[in-house]
């Protein structure tokens, strides 16, 4: 393509990098966490109707996760991205879908957890100047 652009720059919206990549990393986060949230209810459905209809949910959920991941791999560097997307799908499922929305006990050992995941978040998505 023209101009150092890719095929994938055609599909994006013109915007400030910042944007774009805030918006994919976000994305990705709630893509996530649906995700997780479809297969619990797969787990827990009481018929082959429920549990195929979640597993579509959960997968269709999963492949935007991974668009998003692709998007957001056009401005951050794998290194970066990669790591911050799984931490914070990890803190996405583990709190928003199973704390919120399925009521199951954190105990302050899964906090702490929580808490080095953030800190591990910070430290690698940091960049010196």
């Amino acid at each position: 393509m023209a101009n150092g652009t890719t095929w994938i720059d055609r599909f994006l919206p013109q915007g400030h990098p910042a944007a774009l990549s805030g918006g994919a990393l976000l994305a990705n986060f709630l893509c996530n966490i649906v995700a997780g949230a479809a297969f619990r209810y797969s787990a827990l459905a009481g018929d082959a109707r429920g549990f195929l209809f979640w597993q579509v949910v959960g997968n269709l959920a999963g492949f935007l996760t991974v668009i998003a991941l692709t998007v957001l791999l056009r401005f951050v560097p794998l290194s970066i991205a990669y790591p911050v997307t799984t931490g914070l799908a990890v803190i996405g499922v583990q709190v928003v879908a199973a704390a919120a929305l399925f009521r199951e006990p954190i105990v302050a050992r899964t906090w702490l957890g929580t808490v080095l995941i953030v800190l591990g978040i910070v430290l690698v998505s940091y960049r010196a100047s």
